[in-house]
């Protein structure tokens, strides 16, 4: 049974020994931490929405927090990761929202979107794919690698009698569907749509057709074309004093759907965004390419991942911590290893978790789990954080104290 430390007063769940003091547990740190030349030899990972922002309205005390992180020139001083399950937008626009909100430059090289690590799934940017979203999900593919994208929309176009559910839209009159439509060959599900109903009922005519709805199919094809679905959050914090439905509500239809209509589970080819590891292993190959630009790649071996969502922030960080002990992942083993590292130090991945978001102390205590499908059952263990604070400022001083770090 893991031990605890407090910080502040607050019980912090401790990975690396039981049973330590403060005191010894800072020392422990501080024996494998940053060197004379106030080298850190940690990274950052922050989660935004409940973290840094609720909503678009940024949490008090951030911007001055953020502040211990970058030097007088306004260059971040530890290699740092703002990690998101948005899916609906570009990482550019994102970088350029987190400058304004925290004062400082933040870049595109600091920003891991859900979708950012699409780009390492080589093998369908050639591929005819179907993308669902908000936004300019078609900017967004083009730019993570993808070639040819048909929108929900183009579906609509082709097929327009599929689109049933709404009576002000429905076509009552018998029309031709597009009989230059080409197949679609795999799905890509960036985020929440807008209308729920209309997503849904396309896509399951897409995956029961195997990807061509000009023809209803004598027996459905199983395993049906790929499907990666990224930001699996069941509910998310904005401005409204209880949670709002994120992605993670839309996938949880989908899959009851399809299960319900054709007797089968729905199979994802990969699951992207947080609690994936293969999320975790793309935001740390970010953190060493920063390190390494200033020379302190061989130094890096922990990483703190800062977050309120025990089901997301929490359960990923403690998945990727248990894979990089062991080098084995429990959920995207084909994919996790796609990213390369030569010489890569980490040794750790802590969980640090806030209470300014979805944090609810009721629910972190109850049997409920709102981890997604794929990620149930896995033990309640990973939703304990390694340490409990606040907010994102008493994390940062926690870490600096544990890290040595000034």
């Amino acid at each position: 049974m893991a031990g605890f430390i407090y910080y502040r007063g607050v019980r912090c769940v401790q990975h690396e020994v039981k049973k330590l003091t403060l005191t010894s547990t800072i020392s422990f740190f501080r024996n494998n931490s940053s060197n004379q030349n106030n080298e850190p030899s940690f990274g950052l990972l922050f989660d935004i929405d409940g973290v840094i922002v609720r909503g678009k309205k940024v949490i008090p005390n951030v911007p001055e927090t953020f502040k211990k992180l970058v030097n007088s020139e306004g260059k971040f001083r530890i290699p740092t990761v703002f990690l998101t399950n948005a899916g609906n937008g570009l990482t550019r626009d994102k970088a350029q929202q987190l400058s304004e909100w925290l004062n400082i430059k933040v870049t595109e090289e600091h920003v891991v979107m859900a979708h950012s690590p699409l780009k390492v799934f080589n093998e369908y940017h050639d591929k005819n794919v179907l993308v669902s979203g908000q936004g300019p999900i078609e900017e967004i593919s083009r730019r993570l690698g993808f070639k040819s994208i048909v929108t929900i929309d183009d579906v609509r176009k082709a097929f327009p009698l599929l689109d049933a559910v709404d009576h002000k839209r429905r076509v009552s009159q018998p029309v031709s569907h597009d009989p230059n439509f080409s197949r679609i060959e795999a799905v890509v599900l960036f985020g929440e749509p807008v209308r729920w109903e209309t997503v849904l009922q396309l896509l399951i005519d897409v995956l029961m057709t195997n990807g061509d709805p000009r023809t209803v199919p004598v027996h459905h094809t199983y395993p049906h074309i790929p499907v990666l679905a990224c930001n699996m959050d069941l509910q998310w914090m904005a401005e409204a004093n209880m949670p709002r439905f994120g992605h993670g509500a839309f996938l949880l239809c989908l899959e009851d759907l399809y299960k319900k209509i054709t007797g089968k589970d729905l199979i994802y080819k990969a699951l992207i965004g947080k609690p994936s590891e293969l999320t975790y292993r793309y935001a740390q190959k970010i953190i060493m390419d920063q390190a390494n630009k200033i020379q302190i790649g061989n130094r890096i071996k922990r990483l703190y991942a800062i977050g309120d969502n025990l089901n997301t922030d929490i359960f990923g960080a403690n998945l990727y911590n248990e894979c990089l002990s062991s080098g084995k992942t429990k959920v995207t083993a084909d994919a996790s290893f796609r990213i390369e590292e030569e010489n890569c130090s980490v040794c750790n991945c802590y969980s640090v978790l806030v209470k300014t978001g979805v944090y609810s102390h009721e629910l972190s205590n109850s049997e409920l789990d709102h981890s997604p499908r794929d990620f149930l059952n896995f033990g309640h263990h990973y939703r304990q954080p390694s340490y409990t604070v606040q907010d994102v400022s008493e994390a940062i001083d926690m870490i600096f104290q544990l890290e040595a770090y000034k």
